[in-house]
């Protein structure tokens, strides 16, 4: 019997030992872009490693990356649309929000460009040529910070898409790209996802010029007030590393000795609360 107990004792401390050394993994909801583009398989792993907690990506459009953080199902977001992010602060969601870095968007579309998007002085011109050409548009369709902005441009152009020069996908920014090349059509990306892209595409980047364009990413930790079931502390010590001088040196670095220009440009290094211990 006491041998018994003995060996309980044993597997029991075994199992708490294990339970307390291992820290408790974290889920990070952002866009797909971050994702599609390499980055986050470049600069996710070393914070595992370091760490030793486990990151889940979801990589969705910034709206359902909201969603997914607003029932409490996520404990961090990286995503991309000012305004809803403004949103998702005043609902009481985020416990801290941090500009991580920007690149910009860019149009798109088949080489002999017969919208004539290449030579328009502004995006929301280069959007009504397309409209007006009825030159086949594919949307991304899925309520993310690309969709949202193109929302924005074809509302500073005065027009309202529709008919079936107007498609959309659906999907992530990469399926988009593809589909938008199997169509020889024009669309919007981000710059990083594109680059990341263009070997595989016939596209060609015919506008990337324009404060309309430009493309922030921003941070978030959410509110273990709002909901109590999140994992902060992993959360935080994820935002930590982000922001630390040699992520955001590799941040900004990243895709420049591929693509001949870096993917992201970072913002300086942003005050952050003490980290969670």
């Amino acid at each position: 019997m006491r041998t018994r107990i003995a060996a309980a004792l044993v597997l029991l401390f075994a199992l708490t030992g294990a339970a307390l050394a291992a820290p408790r993994p974290l889920t990070l909801a952002t866009t797909t872009s971050t994702y599609d583009s390499g980055l986050l398989d470049y600069i996710l792993p070393e914070f595992e490693q370091r760490s030793g907690i486990a990151v889940k990506v979801v990589a969705v459009g910034t709206g359902q990356a909201l969603e997914l953080a607003g029932r409490g199902d996520a404990d961090a977001v990286l995503v991309h649309a000012p305004d809803l992010e403004r949103d998702f602060i005043r609902a009481g969601h985020a416990a801290g929000h941090w500009r991580l870095m920007y690149n910009h968007f860019v149009i798109v579309g088949p080489a002999a460009d017969t919208a004539h998007v290449s030579s328009s002085p502004t995006p929301a011109i280069a959007m009504k040529r397309i409209a007006e050409a009825r030159a086949t548009f594919v949307s991304r369709g899925d309520k993310s910070g690309t969709h949202y902005r193109e929302l924005q441009l074809w509302e500073t152009a005065k027009i309202k898409p529709q008919g079936d020069w107007y498609l959309e996908a659906g999907s992530g920014m990469a399926a988009t790209l593809r589909l938008a090349d199997d169509k020889d059509a024009y669309t919007l990306s981000d710059i990083g996802t594109y680059l990341a892209q263009r070997d595989r595409l016939h596209l060609a980047m015919l506008c990337e010029k324009g404060d309309e364009l430009l493309n922030r990413y921003s941070l978030m930790a959410v509110s273990p007030r709002t909901h109590p079931g999140v994992n902060h502390q992993g959360a935080m010590r994820l935002i930590h590393y982000f922001l630390a001088p040699e992520t955001l040196r590799r941040i900004g670095a990243f895709g420049a000795e591929r693509y001949g220009r870096p993917l992201f440009r970072v913002y300086g290094a942003a005050r952050v609360p003490a980290r969670a211990q």
